[in-house]
């Protein structure tokens, strides 16, 4: 085979793997997804290739002397300058970080296949998504989340029974702002919480609990 067309086979399977772990992300609508994740792949086997055979013509020259892996292990500290992008800290809840870890694997997979181990790349292709879906489905409901919850009332006494709703073993409030809004002759309390709870209790379920107070206005669960 034409070396020429090994390099664009390496590409194209490079590419299609980073693409099916953006359709995802994109599918979970994070912040980078199939294009993005598709460039990551396309590019990391690019600068492997790169690497490789990119510099074949002055190798063998005295006095010339090159590690080929110099180029390519730049892309392990150079992804993350992407993956720091996806990173989100808003309210003391950090959100992105698992497509960040999901790029920096697609830059793992894209060198894999540049380099020519197709049957590895593949591999952890299949893996990565096993561990973005499969693995997420089994432990729906082991661990703790951080929940963002805003919502206004004009009752105090509203107020301090979702206080104590959201001071059980079940939920633990992490930061608690109030603000008072002057309204018709009224003050409307305006509340934003974050609420560290188990995964079981998921953004419905704290919608629902809010919704028994009927002169609540529940603005924001994320």
């Amino acid at each position: 085979m034409n070396i020429t067309m090994e390099f664009i086979i390496r590409l194209v399977i490079a590419g299609a793997m980073g693409a099916l772990i953006g359709l995802d992300r994109e599918y979970r609508a994070k912040e980078a997804g199939y294009r993005t994740h598709f460039l990551v792949s396309l590019g990391s086997a690019l600068i492997m290739i790169v690497s490789q055979y990119g510099f074949a013509d002055v190798l063998g020259k005295e006095g010339v002397g090159l590690d080929p892996s110099r180029i390519a292990a730049q892309v392990v500290s150079g992804i993350g300058f992407i993956g720091a992008g996806t990173i989100i800290l808003n309210k003391q809840i950090v959100r992105g970080l698992t497509t960040a870890a999901g790029i920096w694997a697609t830059a793992g997979i894209g060198l894999a296949i540049g380099s020519g181990m197709y049957v590895l790349g593949i591999s952890a292709t299949i893996l990565t998504l096993i561990g973005l879906e499969v693995l997420s489905l089994v432990f729906k409901n082991v661990g703790i989340r951080n929940i963002a919850v805003e919502f206004s009332t004009h009752s105090r006494e509203t107020l301090n029974a979702i206080s104590k709703k959201f001071s059980t073993k079940d939920y633990y409030i992490v930061s608690y702002q109030m603000d008072e809004q002057p309204e018709e002759g009224m003050t409307r309390y305006h509340v934003s919480m974050v609420i560290k709870c188990r995964k079981r209790n998921d953004e419905a379920t704290l919608a629902a609990q809010l919704q028994e107070y009927g002169d609540t206005t529940i603005h924001l669960i994320e």
